[in-house]
């Protein structure tokens, strides 16, 4: 079965205890949270008050995706503010393995993101390491967007490197997922896939969500 992490940053904000308790009753795996601090990415989201306030009703993990600069100082917060995952750009981080070895040292699952110009060869080094790859299938900052299709491509050379490597790392994939592009990424390798409008915006988001769980 697929790992479904729905987005809420396409959530009804002004419900959204509502919004998590419908992801606590559906057969999602873990509540996808974006981060977003208005210089690495062009956009503002949440931030650690409103983790606290989703992990405050969440029944599931916390997915949390850092799309900032200097996640380092922020590791700690995060997992206070009730993190299970704890993703950061592979492009916000000069020191990256430094970054991966605190956010396990805090007890979280670490994870690298990937902007779509970034190749998946330069995680070569750190693969084993990595408790999930987040693979950007838009550009990252704004919910909505349409699905770049290298990212399918990009999936099948990540699994071959998770294989080669004998790594457990999970690959996760963000952006323009529906039913039609989930297939295609589940057939690459992918094992989990973060919708935020395709649950949020359907008529009936549960139904949704256990088509995504079965692709």
């Amino acid at each position: 079965m697929t790992i479904v992490s729905p987005s809420l940053l396409a959530s009804d904000f002004a419900n959204l205890q509502s919004e998590v308790e419908m992801i606590n009753s559906s057969n999602a795996d873990w509540f996808h949270v974006d981060v977003m601090d208005g210089n690495f990415v062009p956009n503002i989201s949440f931030g650690l008050p409103s983790v606290k306030a989703v992990a405050k009703h969440a029944q599931k993990p916390l997915d949390v995706h850092l799309m900032i600069n200097n996640p380092d100082q922020y590791i700690k917060a995060f997992k206070d503010a009730g993190a299970a995952f704890l993703t950061v750009h592979y492009e916000a981080c000069t020191h990256l393995h430094r970054t991966i070895q605190a956010i396990k040292a805090e007890g979280m699952k670490a994870g690298v993101a990937l902007n779509p110009h970034t190749p998946v060869h330069l995680l070569e080094d750190i693969i084993q390491d990595l408790d999930l790859v987040l693979i950007m299938s838009v550009n990252p900052g704004f919910g909505g967007q349409k699905f770049i299709t290298e990212a399918v491509e990009k999936t099948r050379k990540l699994k071959d490197l998770i294989v080669r490597k004998n790594a457990n790392t999970l690959i996760e994939i963000d952006g323009g997922v529906n039913d039609e592009t989930g297939k295609l990424l589940v057939d690459a390798g992918a094992d989990a896939l973060v919708a935020g409008s395709f649950v949020f915006k359907s008529s009936d988001p549960k139904k949704t969500i256990d088509t995504l769980k079965t692709l």
